[in-house]
């Protein structure tokens, strides 16, 4: 990996691990719904612009039930269950857990196929439950009323993403752009019914509606079109390392913007829950070209 493509890499992980900021900053004032709606609205437009300029067709006659299909999984439902999470939940706790998708990618696959896991991903997933167990448990959020469901929400939120994982293997091949693109108008449509049962419950202030912003145009507009950059550039393999940096950026953020504790329970936590992930994924970075592109999470 050169110079370029290892920049390229710490820039996205440092964008998604900003996401768990934003919806942080956001979440209590807007509601998890209309800061999604918003997310999912100004990404289509971005990307929409980006579209025009680079005459990319977004097919939807041909394609709108997989962009409906993979937006749900993809994009909606774990956006809204993370922004549901981050009314309660640290952003360090948040991109902790976002970083198990891997591991529920795998369960799923091997439900999916009806394969038995192996010794290696049974330990992987014992690992990463321990690594939550510990990052939870010892973290003070956990005492805070409604912290339970929270963390339930950002595992579901997790499991989504290995569900869209296995769906896009099995689905019709579609332009990675139009992918990115087309999840984004489905999502906006999706989220609309949602948002009676969760209205805000303040006033956004110039910094809320900048975290709105921020969280469309950069974490969901500019880091698509980063991650697949690299995936042209180094293959998916290599790519998806984003998954393992993206934690240390959501701690670090926490800590200098929210003034989030990172006690060794923080790290030791996470600690678990990479290497538990990286059992279950076997992952071993290839720096290589690959012709089909995995789906982030983020």
């Amino acid at each position: 990996m050169n110079t370029a493509n290892l920049l390229r890499l710490v820039a996205l992980a440092a964008i998604w691990g900003g996401s768990f900021l934003f919806m942080r900053i956001g979440a209590p004032v807007l509601g998890p719904a209309v800061l999604i709606e918003l997310r999912v609205l100004f990404a289509a437009l971005f990307l929409a612009g980006v579209g025009l300029v680079l005459k990319k067709k977004l097919q939807l006659r041909a394609h709108w039930k997989h962009y409906f299909i993979l937006g749900f999984f993809n994009s909606a439902l774990p956006f809204l269950l993370f922004a549901f999470g981050a009314r309660t939940l640290s952003a360090s706790v948040l991109s902790v857990l976002n970083a198990t998708a891997p591991m529920w990618g795998a369960l799923v696959g091997a439900a999916w196929s009806r394969q038995a896991i192996s010794l290696r991903t049974a330990l992987g997933l014992l690992l990463g439950t321990a690594g939550v167990a510990l990052l939870v448990g010892f973290d003070h959020v956990s005492s805070k009323p409604g912290a339970g469901i929270a963390v339930v929400a950002a595992l579901a939120a997790a499991l989504s993403y290995g569900i869209a994982s296995q769906y896009a293997r099995s689905a019709k091949s579609v332009e990675p752009f139009a992918n990115a693109h087309g999840t984004m108008w489905s999502s906006a449509v999706m989220v609309l019914p949602v948002l009676p049962f969760f209205p805000a419950t303040g006033a956004p202030t110039p910094g809320v509606m900048g975290a709105v912003l921020a969280l469309g145009v950069l974490c969901s507009g500019i880091a698509y079109i980063l991650y697949f950059r690299l995936i042209e550039e180094v293959g998916t393999t290599s790519a998806l390392t984003v998954t393992f940096l993206n934690p240390v950026f959501g701690i670090l953020w926490g800590a200098l913007f929210l003034g989030e504790v990172v006690g060794w329970y923080t790290i030791a936590g996470s600690a678990i829950v990479l290497v538990g992930t990286a059992l279950v994924t076997g992952f071993v970075p290839r720096f290589k070209r690959a012709a089909a592109p995995a789906l982030p999470s983020r």
